[in-house]
């Protein structure tokens, strides 16, 4: 029987060309328990490969590829090369979906509830002429009582004194504890996209040691990883980046750089 994988996601990473096919990487998390007596699973970073034919059916873009939820179906493979397959393992693409999103679909759902109105017909010149009549009879009856009340009410407006608005102080932001100087947020490490280029990188193995030997004996990291307020993509600190992941920690320092 051959092996068989399914995965969804977006694409962690931008999408890659090859000559007959395109790659990407996406990440998914392991179950939050396991049976006892068995180390419990963080995620696992995979690299998809798909057929270009495929890919273009499915309407995605290397812009889309980031936001848009999809589908793989295939099975993993150890045979690409390392080169190509930066991820964890490899996963062969046999389909691929674009899964719909969350807000069109309820959207949608409350459109389909809602029943056309049905437009009352328009009354006839009888009817108007007896509603006319009506209503001037009833104005005649209320004019002068209605006339003494909103009397009433407008002094009684004005003796009214408008509720004086009390001003709260704006709470001052904390530093946050036990986190290096610099941090802006801390945020989930699985939440971080690593651009192709630092992945094709290799950090200083004794300099990386450094880094771990310094969390292991403070519990934090050196300094923030820095990344794009917005798109969450690695800006700075792969290094770090490398530390976090080795020593697996759930959530990281971040000071933010703002897209111009």
């Amino acid at each position: 029987m051959p092996h068989k994988i399914t995965l969804t996601g977006s694409a962690t990473g931008p999408l890659r060309e090859y000559d007959r096919y395109v790659a990407f990487d996406m990440r998914e998390k392991g179950s939050p328990s396991a049976p006892k007596g068995l180390k419990k699973s963080t995620f696992i970073s995979y690299t998809v490969f798909v057929a270009k034919k495929a890919f273009n059916k499915t309407g995605l873009t290397k812009k889309s590829i980031m936001h848009e939820k999809f589908l793989i179906q295939g099975e993993p493979t150890v045979d690409i090369p390392i080169d190509e397959c930066p991820g964890e393992v490899g996963v062969i693409c046999f389909q691929i979906t674009v899964l719909p999103n969350k807000n069109d679909k309820e959207k949608n759902q409350s459109e389909e509830k809602k029943e056309p109105k049905q437009e009352a017909p328009a009354p006839s010149q009888e009817q108007k002429n007896t509603a006319l009549t009506k209503q001037g009879e009833e104005q005649t009856a209320v004019a002068q009582p209605v006339a003494t009340e909103q009397k009433k009410e407008v002094v009684q407006t004005e003796v009214k004194e408008e509720p004086v608005q009390e001003t709260k102080p704006v709470p001052e932001k904390k530093p946050m504890p036990n986190q290096p100087k610099g941090t802006q947020d801390l945020l989930n490490f699985e939440d971080i996209i690593v651009p192709e280029e630092f992945l094709k990188t290799r950090p200083n193995p004794e300099k990386t040691q450094k880094v771990i030997d310094f969390v292991k004996r403070t519990g934090r990291l050196d300094e923030p990883l820095t990344i794009e307020k917005d798109s969450r993509i690695l800006k700075d600190g792969y290094r770090r980046y490398i530390v976090a992941k080795t020593v697996k920690m759930d959530k990281v320092p971040v000071a933010y750089e703002y897209q111009k």
